[in-house]
């Protein structure tokens, strides 16, 4: 191998290394829900890029609201995915959209694009 072949070979392992940290080692912003009058847990969350904060606790039992709100015009991000709770919405950008749910078992569940590349996880305690 020549030098460049090798810095090509180095430049390269380093941005795979980095793809998988950023994707799955990298620190996840976690919220928990923020109870209002009779007991709606409410959580705000922004779409860009990814879903900020992307890790949700909440209280089984307790009635949930997540407001999306999509601050981009990402074709990725225009849809909201949460299978176990069967919830499918369009996110229409720089407006919020009200996802409303009532999680019976304790657990964690995932949240997705349209295209699964963004990605959050509910976690009910």
């Amino acid at each position: 191998m020549d030098a460049a072949e090798i810095l090509v070979t180095l430049g390269g392992s380093g941005l795979a290394a980095f793809v998988l940290w950023y994707f799955f080692l990298s620190a996840r912003r976690t919220a928990s829900a923020v109870s209002a009058s009779g007991g709606l847990q409410e959580v705000d969350i922004t779409v860009k890029g990814g879903y900020s904060p992307d890790v949700i606790e909440v209280e089984r039992g307790k009635p949930v609201q997540l407001r999306f709100y999509r601050d981009e015009e990402n074709s990725c991000s225009e849809e909201l995915l949460i299978p176990d709770f069967r919830i499918r919405r369009d996110l229409p950008a720089f407006k919020t959209t009200l996802v409303e749910l009532l999680p019976q078992q304790a657990g964690r569940f995932e949240f997705t694009c349209g295209m699964s590349m963004l990605r959050g996880t509910l976690v009910v305690k």
